[in-house]
């Protein structure tokens, strides 16, 4: 797959090729790295400092029970939002990518 075409594709069809292809230990390693880079936007995002909350990667895992009050949000910064063709924010408070996609969002 060409650079170009990967850079044009959406996050839905970006999850089924990469994800349709990747064992359980890649996908596992994909998400630690994923948490890993997430720690310089979501660590210290104005929604998430100061609520106690602990997780990480909210594109990926989901809504936090502990953020209630969106802030300024800093995901549009973040490489992932660039390299996965994320198109939604908030994701601390609103939900994972997949479950916007598939809320049709």
């Amino acid at each position: 797959m060409s650079e170009e075409y990967y850079k044009a594709t959406t996050f839905e069809e970006k999850m089924k090729l990469l994800y349709s292809k990747m064992s359980e230990k890649e996908k596992r390693d994909s998400r630690e790295q994923i948490i890993y880079m997430c720690r310089e936007y979501c660590g210290k995002c104005p929604s998430y400092e100061g609520t106690g909350e602990e997780m990480l990667a909210f594109c990926m895992e989901g809504k936090s029970s502990l953020i209630i009050e969106k802030k300024a949000c800093l995901c549009g910064q973040c490489p992932i939002t660039k390299t996965m063709s994320l198109r939604w924010g908030h994701y601390c408070t609103e939900g994972s990518a997949t479950e916007l996609s598939q809320a049709g969002k």
